[in-house]
């Protein structure tokens, strides 16, 4: 099985000047090691809300630590100092819409506040960028998704597509614990499950 790199990048004030501990990554890091079944590097990084800074972060983790998914936490709204979205359009390649709509439909199921939120998604080279909540409860919300009362999905989570899209822009082969996410490929693209 293909080991996978993630960048995980926290952006917030508050959490990079230690005014509090910042929960985006280990929240992250928690759900990824229960999704993924590959082997998973991790390159972390928690920064301020600076746009250059968030820009020169995201193309550093893609173009020199490799990395086949970069997943940010924090800055998507629509305050002031919010610039995440700018920063990760600012350095793309090709912009993958359909990220940022599916997030807010997920959010709607929980909060009407819901279309704040200007999350985004990217390739960059052979990364996947995808922006995300700040709130690990969010966070969750926004990968998995929203379950019936039977568990079926009602509404899927970001990270049934993910697997696929970087298959698509040539990387590892991400393989996922379906009763935490189900990944979606068509059926032509599907190789058979390992060890």
């Amino acid at each position: 099985m293909e080991s996978v790199t993630i960048g995980l990048l926290s952006i917030s004030d508050r959490a990079s000047s230690g005014v509090y501990e910042d929960r985006g990554i280990p929240a992250l890091r928690d759900w990824l090691t229960k999704a993924v079944k590959n082997p998973l590097e991790f390159v972390a990084r928690v920064i301020p809300d600076e746009q250059a800074l968030i820009e020169r972060s995201l193309i550093e983790l893609a173009d020199l630590d490799g990395c086949d998914l970069v997943l940010t936490t924090g800055g998507t709204g629509p305050a002031r100092r919010d610039v995440t979205p700018e920063a990760t359009l600012a350095i793309a390649h090709k912009v993958m819409w359909g990220f940022g709509e599916q997030a807010r439909q997920i959010s709607l199921a929980f909060v009407p506040t819901a279309i704040l939120s200007r999350q985004v998604a990217v390739v960059r080279s052979r990364s996947l960028i995808v922006n995300l909540p700040g709130q690990p409860k969010s966070i969750q919300e926004t990968l998995e998704g929203v379950r019936n009362a039977d568990g079926s999905p009602r509404v899927s989570g970001l990270f049934a597509a993910v697997p696929y899209c970087v298959d698509l822009i040539g990387g590892p082969y991400i393989e996922t614990d379906e009763a935490v996410c189900k990944a979606f490929r068509p059926k032509s693209a599907i190789r058979p499950a390992t060890g």
